[in-house]
């Protein structure tokens, strides 16, 4: 008998440190139960995914802040499935968070999540991506992603010397995934300055495919964006070559550049980025990937721990931005960061001098 309760009460354990765990206790891969004294608040934060570098880095640097202030942090990544995120949030909800932080992977999929969440007075900040279809979202937290596409597509014109050339120049679109409201922003940033000289003929788009139904790219695959690269250029490229590729971020572009090389590029066209990621900026010092967009993660953890510091406190966060974000429920107010433009002529400036990465790192 005295075998049996000891097997219960090691039983039982196991099931509560399950329920209370951070990394496993929901599913997904990868992820951690921060080790702040928790006297400030209990802090719940969701990422997409560890596929792309820029949310290893964003979910590293929001814990790093908020351990810091003494919040206690659960921080996990649902690797792209909305139903693991959903039981994520499900989960830190149930252990009692005071305020939720968000990276959705679809933006239109946790309306009934969140509607828990609300039930249970846990106040919930968009993080990067726009959460849309709920009244339960307290602030939204993001670079200006407008200016984001505005600056890819100001890079390509000065690139291409558009102002001066007569052309005409190949160029190929690329957007980011349909379910994440920021690509729409992206692609019609860029879109804002390429469509005059689309539409005056200097800037040729051979396929024809024009619009975000024809050149999203589901889940921000690079393995998709390298396919469909590869059947543009089998279809449209045979006798001519591209000149300029308009991909949304680093992982698209690097998928890009891979079926160009394949079929024997050498001398790239101009193809933009963002996100700053390690191999993107290898890529760019190597001159085979022209530009990427940085948005510093750091930053952007600063600000959500404000908010998050102003929740608790009863406060209202600082904003600067109340009108744009509209999810199709409220209008969100927001913090809009701004995005810097990196190339091989100022990364050391811009990137190794704010200390994002070393010298040693981009060898």
């Amino acid at each position: 008998m005295k075998k049996l309760g000891m097997l219960l009460i090691v039983l039982m354990l196991a099931a509560f440190m399950t329920a209370c765990g951070g990394s496993e206790s929901a599913g997904g891969d990868g992820g951690s139960e921060g080790g702040g004294s928790g006297e400030a608040g209990f802090v719940g934060v969701s990422m997409p995914s560890k596929s792309l570098e820029r949310w290893v880095h964003d979910g590293d640097n929001m814990v790093k802040e908020l351990e810091a202030l003494d919040y206690k942090v659960v921080l996990q990544y649902a690797e792209d499935v909305v139903e693991t995120q959903v039981s994520q949030i499900e989960n830190m909800i149930t252990q009692g968070v005071d305020v939720l932080v968000v990276a959705a992977i679809d933006g239109e999929a946790l309306t009934n999540v969140l509607q828990m969440a609300a039930d249970s007075d846990i106040p919930v900040i968009a993080y990067d991506r726009l959460i849309r279809g709920s009244e339960h979202i307290s602030y939204y937290a993001t670079f200006d992603n407008f200016k984001v596409g505005q600056i890819q597509g100001n890079y390509l014109v000065e690139a291409l010397d558009l102002e001066n050339e007569a052309g005409p120049f190949n160029i190929e679109l690329f957007g980011g995934s349909p379910d994440d409201n920021n690509a729409y922003f992206f692609y019609d940033g860029a879109m804002s300055i390429l469509q005059p000289y689309i539409d005056e003929g200097k800037l040729v788009v051979k396929s024809g495919q024009v619009g975000m139904d024809k050149v999203s790219t589901l889940n921000w695959s690079a393995a998709n964006s390298q396919s469909r690269m590869d059947n543009l250029l089998s279809t449209y490229y045979t006798d001519e070559e591209v000149d300029a590729v308009l991909s949304p971020n680093d992982g698209l572009a690097i998928g890009i550049i891979s079926a160009l090389k394949n079929i024997g590029y050498t001398d790239l066209p101009v193809i933009t980025g963002q996100d700053a990621e390690l191999q993107s900026l290898k890529a760019i010092i190597a001159g085979d990937q022209s530009m990427t967009v940085f948005k510093d993660t750091r930053e952007l953890a600063k600000k959500v721990v404000e908010m998050v510091s102003a929740i608790i406190s009863g406060e209202e966060a600082e904003v600067n931005d109340t009108e744009t974000y509209d999810n199709g429920v409220i209008v969100v107010p927001s913090y809009l960061l701004e995005p810097v433009y990196v190339d091989a002529d100022n990364y050391e400036e811009v990137i190794l001098g704010s200390g994002y990465y070393t010298e040693d790192q981009l060898q």
